[in-house]
């Protein structure tokens, strides 16, 4: 008789905690990151320590961060509580928006109007302007950020692990895993040092939970006077 060695759905799925850096000075004001590289700020240090406590009695198997530092603070700050390594991608970088990195977005508006509103209109192929780094069409991130998370859970199956990245990356997966058009308006909201979880299994994501945030919150009610 013949066995069956086929390994269960269960043995096979990855888990991913998909998780955004926490805030940086730049996040605050509204001034475009990209690929530039800015540290956190007090309140994105907060935030990581308050997300390292929160995840550390749970079932994480490998992170992985984005070389950025503001994910690299955060998921260092999950690791340090575990005893564990980061892992570092550079996969998982924030979109590059060219000459847009480094400025507000009223100054975007004003430098690169029609560049700008290609932006704002979700031309998912629009070329960005010439800056420090080159610019990525929407198009070409996201298949660039689907991969990585593709590769991660093909790497660790039937484990459970936590990816570090950024607001645009968190984009990409919320649309793969609902199917969601790419020139659709952003209609979710993608928050600092929130977890996201999803499920990926034959190729296929799946989203679980959204924008898990509460860990976040004792922080500030004990300053409620």
């Amino acid at each position: 008789m013949l066995s069956n060695n086929k390994a269960s759905p269960a043995e096979t799925a990855t888990t991913i905690l998909l998780i955004r850096h926490g805030e940086t000075a730049w996040n605050a004001e509204r001034r475009l990151q990209g690929h530039l590289d800015i540290a956190l700020n007090a309140e994105g240090e907060r935030q990581a320590a308050l997300l390292g406590a929160a995840l550390a009695a749970e079932r994480i198997d490998h992170i992985v961060s984005s070389d950025l530092q503001r994910a690299r603070q955060t998921a260092e700050a999950i690791a340090r509580v575990r005893g564990a390594q980061v892992e570092i991608d550079p996969a998982l970088r924030e979109r590059c928006y060219g000459g847009f990195e480094g400025l507000l977005y009223s100054e975007i508006a004003a430098r690169f109007p029609r560049e700008f509103a290609a932006w704002q209109a979700r031309d998912v192929d629009g070329v960005l302007p010439p800056g420090a780094n080159r610019g990525e069409s929407f198009r070409a991130f996201y298949a660039r950020a689907t991969d990585a998370f593709a590769v991660h859970a093909a790497a660790h199956p039937g484990k459970t692990i936590a990816l570090v990245a950024h607001g645009g990356v968190l984009e990409c997966a919320y649309r793969a895993a609902l199917g969601l058009s790419l020139e659709t308006p952003r209609d979710f909201k993608v928050l600092n040092a929130s977890v996201n979880r999803f499920v990926m299994e034959a190729g296929s994501l799946r989203l679980l939970s959204w924008g898990e945030v509460s860990h976040l919150q004792p922080a500030v009610l004990d300053d409620v006077g």
